[in-house]
């Protein structure tokens, strides 16, 4: 198989013609049908279902086509990394963000990266810890935030970013307790609208739920921030989320919300890279202004929830030192206090 064969099968299958994929591969039909018979033969398994309706991919037609989109993508990072340009950083990035932080960060890193490398391209992907890190150790993306959960992450090589509790939120009927905080006991009273197991927030709400003694009554689970407030402002019940993904919402009033507590629940961001990854300049150059992006919406409060490790280490009263994720002494617990 060759490139051209690999182009024709994506094309087709993302739009479901033989015609349409021709025109778009500046070719004549015949010759995209014979690289996808070809391609058929060479493989001995149909990749598409002909009809009226056009062309549809088998079970083996989409794996073949996941993996083309994939090599395509390697093939043209590479001749963009390789292209001279008078020495400047070039080659195509993809990058996951939390759900919760792309209204935060996206634009932010578009413009520096625009403003100091305009040779880079930028892809951003939003989606859950789980899926973000399924996908970096696929292959699909570059770097990734992620949830820090103990024991998940021995394969990659990680940064710790920030710090934020998670928050309790209600529809804005109903009434909030009158303490600073709303208990796990108060959780439990409550259906819940939370993501899927597995996900990293829900193993923390899990967690901290199963040492309070307390058993959460889940009534719709969603792997979406927004699909999880719409069915709070729906009434299905609470929910909880970090305070960066609430703070346009709290601000007009849309939700109720305060922080988790008896116990506190704490996230942990981190910047993950696969180890077995090839960091490349232009790698390099997203990762170091999303930091920067990072670093400058805690600074000015735009995340304010967040503590940063060195905002960790001044509060505790003295320097870090070590990894971050091992939770060296001078810094705070989950439950906020100093670890001495």
């Amino acid at each position: 198989m060759d490139v051209k064969q690999l182009r024709a099968l994506v094309t087709v299958a993302e739009v479901g013609s033989v015609t349409r994929a021709a025109a778009l591969l500046h070719l004549v039909q015949p010759a995209v049908t014979r690289q996808i018979r070809s391609l058929e033969h060479e493989l001995g398994v149909p990749l598409f279902e002909r009809s009226r309706q056009g062309m549809l991919p088998t079970e083996a037609g989409l794996i073949m086509v996941d993996r083309a989109r994939r090599a395509l993508g390697e093939l043209e990072r590479a001749r963009a990394e390789v292209r001279p340009v008078s020495g400047a950083v070039s080659g195509t990035v993809t990058v996951g963000l939390l759900d919760s932080t792309s209204d935060l960060l996206a634009a932010p890193l578009a413009a520096a990266l625009a403003q100091h490398h305009p040779g880079v391209e930028l892809r951003l992907v939003t989606a859950y810890s789980g899926h973000l890190k399924r996908w970096l150790a696929d292959g699909q993306l570059d770097l990734t935030l992620l949830y820090d959960l103990p024991g998940t992450m021995a394969s990659l090589i990680t940064r710790a970013l920030v710090r934020e509790r998670l928050w309790a939120v209600a529809p804005p009927t109903e009434d909030l307790p009158a303490g600073p905080t709303v208990s796990f006991a108060e959780l439990a009273r409550h259906p819940l609208v939370l993501p899927t197991p597995g996900h990293a927030l829900r193993s923390l709400i899990d967690t901290a739920a199963a040492a309070a003694g307390v058993r959460l009554a889940v009534a719709v689970q969603s792997d979406s921030m927004r699909v999880q407030k719409q069915l709070v402002l729906a009434g299905h019940g609470w929910t909880v989320l970090p305070e960066v993904g609430l703070s346009r919402d709290t601000a007009e009033e849309a939700v109720r919300a305060l922080p988790l507590g008896e116990p506190s629940v704490w996230r942990s961001v981190v910047l993950a890279t696969a180890r077995s990854a090839r960091a490349t300049p232009a790698v390099e150059a997203v990762a170091h202004a999303l930091i920067h992006a990072v670093t400058t919406a805690v600074r000015h409060g735009h995340w304010p929830s967040a503590r940063t490790p060195e905002h960790e280490a001044r509060a505790c009263g003295g320097h870090r030192g070590g990894e971050e994720a091992n939770g060296p002494r001078g810094l705070p617990r989950a439950d906020g206090a100093c670890d001495r």
